[in-house]
């Protein structure tokens, strides 16, 4: 024995690079979505407080009423969440938009090389992953527009709230109130967000980073002469694009789910998806209805924080996502 380990120990680089290959996509996605999810939580907490108020407010001024009332701390309330849930989820749904894309390009069943075909796969893919993650994302999400409105929802119960509970006592409240079911209060519409927004999302991405030169083997190529842009800003410009369009197409619906789920948790009355957004549109008085296009505004109340943070998180998401990737594709091959 000359105590060295064997050259396949886990221990050694040759054993270390082949697993950060076998496992790409999930160590890309992690490692990328933990710098992402971070930097775009308190945008989206700011978000769900927008969708939720009932009189205009600028994103500033709620900014400032958050900061006097909790502090530093109120922007990141129930980060942990998503920190972790999000992060594997997102490896989740990468892994399985990656196999699908695979799967495609090794049976050749759609002409990836073609725009629309290299579009309609990641189309596929998308849908494919956020119908399959909703069905463990979606308590994860409850917990954390619960954590996000806990001042609110007191407000709808008539309690004075000095200190919000923690994590482990929202979801213990709602397990009580409602046993495990509970805790997927508004999954239909949950399901269906996730579902086409990740259709959504994918599609355009996979469709604009064709536009602006990926080749095929999946290597970036030259952009085009009408967006002359250095090859390593094309993932951040496509992250954040695709995510923009996508979170605005589907963002009404996101209202809806999270004023659905809000009045759930306050004990209200459950109103329909349709009637909320017949309300959250027209108003609460049939015989005095809203200006439509004020209700359209109101619906849409929030999305320019949102729009933010998606150029945030899905523009440092694929920006972190292509560099790990490229750094595990320049590991050294195992010798033969």
């Amino acid at each position: 024995m000359d105590g060295q380990r064997p050259s396949d120990s886990i221990f050694s680089s040759i054993y270390i690079n082949e697993t950060l290959r076998r496992n790409k996509a999930v160590v890309c996605a992690l490692s990328a979505s933990y710098i992402s999810t971070f930097a775009g939580y308190p945008l989206d907490s700011l978000k769900s407080r927008l969708q939720t108020t009932k009189t205009p407010i600028s994103v500033p001024r709620i900014a400032l009423l958050v900061y006097r009332e909790e502090g530093i701390v109120g922007f990141y309330r129930g980060l942990w969440i998503p920190l972790m849930t999000i992060s594997f989820v997102r490896a989740a749904s990468f892994t399985i938009y990656t196999r699908t894309k695979e799967f495609f390009r090794d049976y050749q069943l759609i002409d990836h090389s073609k725009l629309l075909g290299c579009a309609e796969i990641g189309g596929i893919g998308g849908a494919m992953a956020g119908s399959l993650i909703s069905f463990g994302s979606a308590p994860f999400e409850l917990v954390k527009v619960r954590r996000q409105l806990e001042y609110t929802i007191a407000e709808k119960k008539g309690i004075k709230l000095i200190k919000p509970p923690s994590t482990a006592a929202a979801v213990r409240d709602i397990f009580r109130t409602g046993g495990i079911f509970g805790l997927y209060t508004g999954f239909h519409l949950h399901f269906l967000r996730d579902t086409a927004g990740t259709a959504l999302y994918f599609l355009e991405y996979d469709g604009m980073r064709h536009l602006l030169g990926r080749l095929p083997s999946g290597e970036q190529g030259l952009t085009p002469s009408w967006l002359p842009i250095h090859a390593s800003l094309v993932p951040f410009v496509c992250g954040s694009l695709s995510g923009v369009t996508s979170w605005a197409l589907i963002y009404p619906l996101d209202v809806v789910k999270t004023k659905i789920q809000q009045r759930a948790l306050a004990g209200e009355m459950y109103r329909s998806p349709a009637e909320t957004l017949h309300r959250l549109i027209r108003g609460p008085d049939p015989q005095n209805p809203k200006p439509l296009i004020a209700g359209i505004a109101r619906i849409y109340r929030g999305l320019g924080v949102s729009a933010l943070r998606s150029v945030t998180t899905h523009g440092l998401l694929w920006t972190f996502f292509d560099l790990a990737s490229g750094f595990i594709d320049s590991l050294p091959e195992s010798p033969a």
